[in-house]
């Protein structure tokens, strides 16, 4: 029997649909009853704040957020990683008998914590080993085949990337890559209860414009020049919205291109993220955001709103 009841729930959702104005606002009205988890692979970066959409200082003094500012721009951050710091920041807020509110867009950190996910580590000498290999992707593909035949049915013949992190789990780790679970496409049943907000594409575009805009006006072109200058991660450097003005600054493309470049894989990428938590059949989704709200609460003052093993 645990000495603290462990309350939690989930806000997930495409980029700009208003998931962390909710967030903070249950939060908020909660008196501290409610603390964030942040499930983004990009906030756990110090000085990636603009584009990142981060809680500001003044929201960090109303209410308490976890998994901001862990590392550099310029180290890298696993899932693996990820997964651990978010267990600990959970067990943190449970032993105060407060409850934890997950959220954020990015889809395999959320499984991976919601879902308790088992990850293989990283083998980074393999990995090398694999990526130096001249062989043609059916070659690998075929190689995984006989190392773990379960695996190789799962994945496309084509897709070499994952291929090679498979062949790389096998060889590093001494056992199938598939042994690590079913896949992300098997959902089991819920641990976390999940609340979706949804918003309209066209809408979505609208606010996705806006934003990138007004984040220009806020510095981050003179943010994205200080992180160069620190040094960034690859991971780092991938960041939607950093990316490309890194290549106006770096390749000297023209600003105002890299800008729409930008908007337009922001929109890309809520795209992405709305697919991947519409086929999750256990996320319940709101059109309203003062809905979702609603729902938020209600689970996690009521018996929904308990964790289970």
């Amino acid at each position: 029997m645990r000495d603290q009841p462990r309350r939690a729930v989930a806000l997930v959702g495409a980029t700009a649909t208003g998931k962390s104005a909710i967030a903070h606002e249950v939060a908020l009205r909660s008196g501290g009853d409610v603390q964030v988890v942040c499930v983004d692979s990009m906030t756990v970066y110090r000085g990636m704040d603009i584009a990142t959409a981060k809680a500001t200082p003044s929201q960090r003094r109303e209410v308490r957020y976890h998994l901001l500012d862990l590392i550099e721009p310029r180290e890298e951050f696993t899932v693996s990683q990820f997964q651990g710091a978010a267990r600990a920041a959970a067990q943190g807020i449970w032993s105060t008998g407060a409850a934890v509110l997950y959220v954020g867009g990015t889809g395999l950190y959320g499984r991976a914590v919601i879902d308790d996910l088992d990850i293989p580590g990283q083998f980074p000498e393999v990995r090398a080993e694999l990526e130096a290999r001249s062989d043609d992707v059916t070659v690998l593909h075929q190689e995984l085949g006989r190392r773990d035949p379960v695996a190789a049915t799962r994945m496309e013949p084509t897709n070499r990337r994952r291929i090679v992190r498979a062949l790389e789990v096998c060889i590093g780790a001494g056992r199938p890559f598939s042994s690590f679970g079913p896949g992300l496409r098997h959902y089991g049943a819920p641990r976390v209860v999940q609340v979706g907000l949804n918003c309209e594409f066209d809408v979505l575009d609208v606010r996705i414009r806006r934003r990138f805009e007004a984040w220009m006006e806020q510095g981050l072109l003179e943010e994205v020049v200080h992180l160069r200058e620190q040094g960034m991660s690859r991971t780092a450097r991938q960041a939607v919205g950093y990316r490309e003005l890194l290549r106006h600054l770096e390749e000297g493309a023209d600003l105002d291109e890299c800008i729409e470049d930008a908007i337009t894989q922001s929109r890309r990428l809520a795209r992405r993220q709305r697919s991947w938590f519409q086929r999750d059949p256990r996320v319940l989704w709101f059109d309203e955001p003062a809905d979702a709200a609603k729902r938020l609460e209600q689970v996690l003052n009521g018996s929904d709103g308990f964790v289970r093993d």
